[in-house]
């Protein structure tokens, strides 16, 4: 990707459904991740309206459309090398001997970030169908120097949904 991105969304697990809130949470990216679980490529054609978009295939992506999607991808944002795959747990190799600085991924519904030897691994949580009693999010990520803000946005979908 073009090396003067500063500002990426971060989406996974919409599972069918592109929910109004969570584009408006993107817009304004330079660039989208999605992390998987996708559901229809209606998803990824809406997303590339806002940025251009890199996506890798989840475990309920098995129609063929989905078959066509890779299971990780890689994206660099200036000097930062970002791999993305849908479930963290399918990590085969190291991303510090591989020189990522961060890595999204998705599958478990839950939002997060930690940091493990320098490297970032962020989870942008679920931004479709709400599962259990977790929240509907996604995630900015902002790219500055050798800093990463990453903020998380609660679509506030109510329970009812």
């Amino acid at each position: 990707m073009t090396n003067e991105v500063k500002r990426i969304g971060l989406i996974s697990d919409t599972h069918g459904l592109l929910r109004k809130e969570a584009v408006e949470a993107l817009l304004g990216s330079e660039l989208i991740l999605h992390a998987g679980d996708v559901g229809r490529p209606e998803i990824l054609e809406a997303l590339k309206k806002i940025a251009p978009v890199v996506a890798v295939r989840g475990n309920v992506d098995t129609e063929p459309w989905g078959k066509t999607l890779p299971e990780t991808a890689v994206a660099k944002a200036g000097a930062v090398l970002i791999y993305i795959l849908h479930d963290v747990r399918a990590l085969d190799l190291n991303p510090v001997a591989a020189g990522f600085q961060i890595v999204v991924s998705g599958h478990s519904h839950k939002a997060g970030k930690s940091e493990r030897e320098g490297v970032l691994y962020i989870n942008p949580g679920s931004a479709g169908p709400r599962r259990f009693q977790l929240p509907v999010t996604v995630a900015r990520l902002r790219l500055g120097g050798t800093a990463y803000d990453v903020e998380f946005v609660d679509l506030e979908v109510p329970a009812t949904q």
